[in-house]
């Protein structure tokens, strides 16, 4: 059976959808986007006084905290950076699942927003955004994401 070039056009369209359907599904939103941005360095961000820094960070959890119920609910943690310097993770809970099975010593992996204070700093959205105004951030705990 001999194929007409129009048939040829549609079988050689439908792979070149198929293909490019495989590779968009293989990158996440923020998996461009931290692709696209030069290493961070967090100590950096701490002397320099830095905010407003979308960061990707393993660390260990050095402290849990308790809940911030007031206003937006939030999980409150700290980790603690190889110069001694802790940073407060406030992961909104209102918006995201929470972490329950979450102890000291730990190790996670936290894509979000950094914002300098004179006590480390903190790390937020770290969840989804409905409004789709800011980039989704989230947890990694135990081979599980919490965004």
């Amino acid at each position: 059976m001999s194929l007409t070039s129009r048939q040829k056009q549609r079988i050689g369209l439908i792979i070149g959808f198929i293909v490019l359907g495989y590779y968009a599904s293989q990158f996440s939103p923020e998996q461009a986007y931290s692709g696209a941005e030069q290493p961070v360095n967090i100590e950096q961000l701490i002397e320099q006084r830095q905010s407003d820094v979308q960061i990707n960070l393993t660390a260990q959890v050095f402290r849990v905290l308790k809940d911030d119920l007031k206003g937006s609910r939030h999980q409150r943690f700290l980790i603690k950076l190889s110069g001694g310097e802790t940073i407060l993770i406030a992961h909104n809970i209102d918006l995201a699942p929470r972490i329950d099975e979450l102890q000291k010593g730990d190790i996670i992996t936290v894509y979000g927003e950094y914002e300098w204070n004179e006590k480390g700093g903190v790390i937020h959205w770290t969840h989804h955004d409905p409004a789709k105004r800011h980039i989704d951030g989230w947890i990694e705990h135990n081979g599980n994401r919490y965004q």
